[in-house]
């Protein structure tokens, strides 16, 4: 199927909808039966029609279709947060006793879900540098059950050889998942590179707009099954009718949005590559990148998320430098129009997050403003320091 199919019409039953051009919501928290008869039926297949939205809603069931569909995988589940896809996928596969391999720096509440939470249950996680391959196969143990990539990952965007890693995995009979957060199905489809689990928080580029909080997880049915009927009715953390309308309604530009943010980070990039002020740019895409052709191996295109290192003297400096800033918004999380940068020295007043990274570096995030614009803001607020 064509991405355009898949956006605009996949799981869209108009003749059933009353020719509604836009998908319907299905706001209701229950589905009722004329019969005794019927309610049974229906129950025994709680999963897969309508009964009680926690389980299985319409307007969600469209969206997991097309998310599957754009992932290339079979079936996908959609979360009332990132975190908690990522919380229902790794304890869909990991019990007390198991080890899990995981990349080194990943996303905040992945490390703590897997260095703290899961620890209490007798859990355990090597971290690796995810560069090479040699290192994952090093670190695994007997009693390994899962490898969790994160590619590019969190703020440096190291990658990983997404194949390579998932046929060691398949050898070795160990489950695979990745976030694949940063790319979007748009840019990268782990699913074709072998990976058994696909992870996402679709507050970002899924949903596109800064206003709906959700996570998805996309794979075969039967390992999202298994997971509905355990992690996802147990836990409850399913999105809501209307924010799935809303996420809907944002894979609607999906291409067009995570194209352009693409092209004009890349613009940026080469900017701040040639910055005086700026020591060091974080890119997959850079042409100073070691893993470049490894990204051009995975990726369709860089993202609109880079981290740049600051040339200043202090946390003053690059504070000067972030409170200069007019076209860009100070706030965390991306993937809407706005762009926006988070400077990771501002996480010392945070109690939640140890921060390992330089406190002179500020990940940027390029939305759909006119990059050229966005380059002056950068100029000058970098004169500051």
């Amino acid at each position: 199927m064509d991405i355009s199919h898949i956006l605009n019409q996949l799981g869209e039953e108009r003749e059933e909808y009353y020719g509604s051009v836009a998908p319907p919501i299905f706001q209701s928290t229950n589905f009722c039966f004329k019969t005794v008869g019927e309610m049974r039926e229906k129950l025994t297949r709680e999963l897969e029609t309508p009964f009680y939205t926690r389980g299985y809603n319409p307007t969600v069931a469209m969206l997991r279709k097309k998310l599957a569909a754009l992932e290339q995988a079979e079936d996908a589940l959609v979360f009332s947060s990132g975190s908690a896809a990522v919380a229902a996928a790794v304890m869909s596969v990991v019990k007390g006793g198991d080890h899990v391999v995981c990349v080194q720096k990943p996303y905040s509440w992945t490390n703590n879900l897997l260095s703290k939470y899961l620890a209490k249950y007798g859990v355990t996680t090597t971290f690796v540098v995810g560069g090479e391959v040699a290192a994952f196969e090093k670190a695994i143990q007997e009693n390994t059950k899962l490898i969790y990539l994160e590619s590019p990952n969190s703020l440096t965007f190291e990658l990983q050889d997404i194949e390579a890693i998932g046929q060691l995995a398949k050898r070795k009979n160990i489950t695979t998942i990745i976030d694949n957060s940063y790319n979007s199905p748009i840019n990268q489809q782990p699913v074709t590179m072998g990976i058994d689990l696909v992870v996402h928080s679709g507050t970002k580029y899924i949903n596109g707009h800064s206003d709906v909080v959700c996570g998805v997880v996309c794979g075969t049915h039967e390992r999202i099954m298994k997971m509905m009927a355990e992690e996802y009715m147990t836990i409850g953390s399913c999105i809501s009718a209307h924010d799935a309308g809303l996420v809907l309604r944002g894979l609607r530009t999906i291409e067009l949005r995570v194209n352009q943010s693409a092209i004009s980070a890349k613009k940026v990039a080469d900017f701040a590559e040639n910055h005086p002020k700026i020591k060091q740019v974080h890119y997959p895409f850079s042409s100073k990148n070691p893993q470049l052709a490894l990204a051009k191996k995975q990726m369709k295109q860089g993202g609109g998320l880079l981290s740049i290192v600051i040339d200043a003297q202090d946390v003053a400096g690059v504070e000067r430098f972030c409170d200069s800033l007019k076209r860009f918004i100070m706030a965390t999380s991306w993937g809407g129009y706005e762009s926006l940068i988070f400077p990771l020295c501002a996480l010392a007043a945070s109690k939640s997050f140890e921060n390992p990274l330089p406190w002179n570096m500020v990940r940027l995030y390029i939305g759909l403003e006119d990059a050229d614009l966005l380059i002056e803001d950068l100029k000058q607020a970098l004169d500051k320091v």
